[in-house]
């Protein structure tokens, strides 16, 4: 066949320059390998790809490949494209590795004339043919030629046979068969080891191939007769259909500065073209889709960016990695340009969030290009409206709110009309934390933020209800301050509705007087209410601070009796009993004679109180047609008086009432709290009355046979006959006095007197020093209020011992012979008594009972004195008080004030042994006497010098009852002595003993 592409020349050529320089074969041996098994040692479906789109362009025709591996007997891979031929100058440049034929075409892909040698990775036999001629190169020729070249015979060996396969280009004797539709055919065959090397690469063949080569339109790939193949279609400018799947693209070219040119290369140079092309994928990128930079074919630069760059960006010998330097520096800025232009030509949707980048590269160039974007980021229009970042807010709350401050109804009915609260607000489909809207310069609120600067917002308040229903799934810690109107005509908005009052049951026009902050009723939502505004029936609108003010200052209102109107008409809803709100009974009310009283100084018509009080008492008469509008129950709550008032209070603090820094304006209720006190004594915590009920103005009583008569009736009576509860700090609850049977017992209520200067007809050991208290009020108000009951009672009150001891000295009150030693028994047995040493005592003078001065009188301490005591005023109490009531009553015991001297002479005798079947721990024996004589005096007997004396059987009795502490025996004793045969009937006797 004719050598019509100058095989033969090109042959000799390259073997002369050999054989005249063995280094060239070396260095192109060298290079050779370098690109086979170095840059190019993967990529002959790309290189071949990349010449077909080079050869379609070039003849301006749809370019096709065709690519068919047989993998069975001998495996070979035939490649077939449409477009321009191969011609002599391609054979060439396929033949020099660095020469390409392709230099002064800027438009071709192929650059640098070494792609071809990616063939030499998969054969030792590739050829290519156009028509009826053709070429190969065969490394089994090729080792043939060189060795028949003395002087490379050295080199050959030392490189174990292996040529330069691409050097010698040979003529073909007979070229393949050009299939039909197709202008050039590559028939490769393939080393064993290479097969699955080829497969793999046709099965990466995909959409970025077709992306990288723009001027293929379809690809067909044949492995073992299993064929798919590619197809791409451009609808419209921008967008490729690649099987199917659209791809959005935008390319940006131009001629290089010759500054940026200087570094790189002299054919570069002469192509001073640049290019770049993003192609975004609709539905992501295809599985197995290469994430690296095409420049314009795959290069081992990693892009982690959701679409694919293809550049013409310059590389580095290994053709693998990008060239550092001032050129790469400028592609990676005009890809970053290119990046978001396509952003911005893209349809407004939240989905272009998903394709801005991180700040993280997956490698140097990757983190370059994403920086560069960002940076351009915030003046990309991407967002609605084409609204850069920049000048973008996103609001951070729920979808609904953000709607209604973008000026739509946020409840699916589209835009009503109303002007945008927020300028550049984002819809809500747009997450206002994504990263990716900080980085477009999207200026992020917080809902709290936001609610605090609605105050300057003028809306009616229908809009502030949407809001709220808006807001009704929002945290509440971020709505504080969020803004409210409020009723009435004025407009006002308050911000934060804490403390503010939504109308239940109660008309807020009525209530204007009163200085109340209502919501406005078009604005109510249950929103309000979590954030602290309170659903005010007429109750909690009374206890409103305001109302309470109002109530405090309605004396010096403008209107008061507007007030006193809209507070009454509350109580009158609210249907208050008596005392329930105290404060309310300063609401300032006529009366009948037109002057302004507080409600507490005013009484019904018919109120008992009229006639009991005194002349000076502050009270006035209810106005008639007040009365006959709001009747008896709505006054009485507010502290008219149809009987006396009632102070209610919870958990009142005894330290604050009785250190006078609260108060309940009741007569000595600091006197009564500092009383309570001392009985429940010192405690850690201030003690608390958790339900106080007292009955007001008692010190204003004049007749009080009148007054005791209606506090004996519901439901004053339970305030006086109830104790009340104090609570400790241990949580333990103590009774004590109620404050109004406190105050009763200390004033002259009955009959002119105290009520503790009398007594019940039960416990006779009063008798004489109380009087019985008069008829006509039960009993347990008579306990209430004082009135004594008991000796025992007595002396467990507190002062009750002084009192007692008083009442004894008194000599106007009779006390029995056989009374007293009871009571100064009791006195002394008192554990807590504390008493003031008395003046005078009531004491017993040789049997007969005197009140006389307590200089005069000693304590008995032994019945063995009395006979030295004739004439003398005795304390008696029980054997054992004496120490003990000569202590209380500081005198002296009598057994220190006689000299007890014993003159006369005893006899030691047993005691008989009867006596111990009465006293089992009688002493051995006695000293008797004919005649005992103690201080010159006779005596019956004597036991203080420490022995017993006795005279008689008399004597002995009691001389043996007294030292064993069995004085009651005494009798018994003495008839034992007397009659020891008796002793089983006395015995018996005794036991009959009740």
């Amino acid at each position: 066949m004719e050598d019509v592409f100058g095989a033969r020349a090109l042959r000799e050529r390259v073997l002369r320059a050999w054989a005249e320089s063995p280094a060239r074969f070396r260095e192109d041996a060298n290079v050779e390998e370098d690109h086979a098994l170095g840059g190019y040692r993967d990529r002959v479906i790309i290189e071949l790809a990349q010449n077909a789109a080079d050869a379609a362009r070039r003849a301006a025709v749809p370019g096709r490949l065709a690519l068919r591996l047989r993998t069975g007997g001998e495996p070979v891979l035939v490649a077939a494209n449409t477009g321009a031929p191969l011609d002599a100058a391609g054979v060439e440049a396929l033949s020099t590795l660095r020469a390409s034929a392709k230099r002064d075409e800027p438009a071709t892909v192929g650059r640098f004339g070494v792609g071809f040698a990616a063939v030499v990775a998969v054969t030792d036999d590739p050829a290519i043919a156009s028509g009826a001629a053709g070429v190969q190169w065969s490394a089994a020729r090729a080792r043939e030629l060189v060795e028949e070249i003395p002087t490379l015979a050295e080199e050959l060996a030392r490189r174990g046979g292996h040529v330069p396969l691409l050097r010698l280009p040979f003529a073909l004797e007979r070229a393949p068969e050009v299939p039909a539709g197709f202008d050039t055919v590559v028939r490769l065959p393939l080393r064993g080891e290479a097969v699955e090397s080829v497969r793999r690469q046709l099965g990466q063949v995909g959409a970025a191939l077709m992306l990288a080569l723009p001027a293929l339109e379809r690809v067909d790939i044949d492995i073992d007769g299993d064929v798919r193949t590619l197809t791409a279609e451009r609808p419209a400018p921008g967008e490729v259909v690649i099987d199917g799947g659209l791809w959005r693209t935008v390319e940006e070219h131009g001629e290089i500065p010759a500054a940026l040119l200087e570094d790189r290369p002299v054919e570069e140079r002469t192509r001073p073209f640049w290019q770049v092309r993003w192609a975004l994928p609709g539905d992501g990128l295809p599985e197995g889709t290469p994430s690296v930079l095409h420049a314009p074919t795959p290069s081992d630069e990693r892009l982690d960016l959701p679409a694919l760059l293809i550049g013409s960006f310059p590389l580095a010998p290994d053709r693998r990695h990008v060239a550092p330097g001032a050129l790469t520096d400028f592609l990676v800025d005009r890809s970053a340009d290119a990046y978001v232009r396509l952003l911005g030509e893209l349809p407004v949707s939240p989905k272009v969030l998903g394709l801005v980048p991180g700040p993280v590269g997956a490698g140097e160039l990757d983190a370059r290009i994403r920086r560069g974007i960002r940076e351009r980021l915030p003046e990309a229009p991407v967002l609605p409206h084409r609204t850069r970042g920049r000048d973008a807010v996103a609001v951070d709350a729920p979808a609904p709110f953000v709607e209604v401050l973008g000026g739509r109804a946020g409840d699916g009915e589209g835009d009503i009309g109303e002007a945008a609260v927020v300028g550049g607000l984002l819809p809500p489909e747009w997450p206002a934390r994504s990263p990716a809207l900080a980085a477009l310069g999207v200026r992020r609120v917080e809902l709290a933020d936001v609610v605090d600067e609605l105050a300057a917002v003028d809306r009616e308040p229908a809009w502030w209800h949407r809001v709220y229903e808006a807001l009704a799934g929002a945290a509440t810690d971020a709505l504080g301050a969020l803004p409210v109107p409020l009723a009435g005509g004025t407009g006002r908005v308050m911000r934060g509705p804490r403390g503010l009052l939504i109308a239940d049951g109660v008309d807020p026009a009525g209530l204007d007087a009163l200085g109340l902050r209502f919501v406005h009723p078009e604005a109510v939502h249950p929103l309000l209410a979590r954030l602290g505004a309170v659903e005010a029936g007429p109750r909690a609108v009374l206890a409103d601070a305001a109302v309470r003010a109002a109530v405090e200052e309605s004396f010096e209102s403008d209107d008061p009796d507007a007030v006193a109107e809209a507070v009454l008409g509350l109580v009158s809803a609210a249907h208050l009993d008596p005392g329930d709100e105290p404060w309310l009974a300063e609401l300032a009310l006529p009366g009948d004679d037109g002057d302004l009283y507080p409600a507490g100084e005013l009484l019904l018509p018919e109120s008992p109180l009229r006639g009991l009080m005194a002349e000076d008492a502050p009270f006035g008469v209810v106005d008639g047609e007040l009365l006959e509008r709001w009747g008896t129950e709505t006054l009485t709550a507010v502290g008219v008086l149809d009987g006396f008032a009632l102070a209610k209070a919870e958990d009142v603090n005894l330290m604050g009432l009785a250190d006078e820094a609260e108060s309940l304006d009741l007569d000595d209720e600091d006197v009564w709290a500092d009383d309570v006190l001392r009985r429940i004594g010192e405690q850690d915590l201030p003690p608390l009355v958790p339900e106080f009920t007292a009955v007001r103005d008692l010190e204003l009583v004049d007749d009080w046979g009148a007054a005791l008569r209606v506090l004996a009736e519901p439901p004053w009576r339970a305030a006086i006959v109830d104790p009340a509860h104090v609570t400790l700090h241990n949580g333990r609850r103590v009774a004590v006095p109620s404050y109004t049977a406190w105050w009763l017992s200390r004033h002259p209520v009955l009959e002119g007197r105290r009520p503790g200067e009398f007594r019940l007809g039960g416990d006779e050991a009063l008798t004489g020093l109380y009087d019985v208290a008069p008829s006509g009020l039960e009993e347990r108000l008579l306990l209430a209020l004082g009135v004594r009951t008991s000796l025992a009672d007595l002396l467990d009150e507190p002062g009750g011992a002084q009192e007692l001891l008083d009442r004894l000295g008194d000599a106007r009150r009779s006390v029995g012979r056989s009374q007293l030693g009871g009571l100064w028994t009791a006195l002394a047995d008192a554990p807590d008594a504390a008493v003031e040493p008395p003046d005078r005592v009531r004491a017993v003078v040789d049997g007969e009972v005197e009140v006389v001065d307590a200089a005069d009188a000693l304590v008995l301490d032994g019945p063995d004195l009395l006979p030295l005591l004739e004439g003398q005023p005795l304390v008696i109490a029980g054997q054992g008080r004496d120490a003990r009531l000569a202590e209380l009553l500081d005198l002296p015991l009598a057994g220190e004030e006689i000299p007890g001297l014993v003159e006369s002479a005893g006899e030691e005798r047993p005691v008989p042994e009867a006596v111990r079947a009465v006293l089992p721990d009688a002493p051995a024996g006695y000293l008797a006497h004919e005649r005992l004589v103690v201080d010159g005096q006779d005596v019956p007997w004597w036991t203080r010098d420490g022995r017993i004396h006795a005279s008689g059987a008399g004597g002995l009795a009691r001389a043996l009852a007294w030292s064993t502490g069995h004085w009651a025996d005494r009798l018994l004793l003495e008839a034992v002595l007397r009659a020891p045969e008796a002793l089983p009937v006395l015995l018996a006797e005794d036991d009959l003993e009740p």
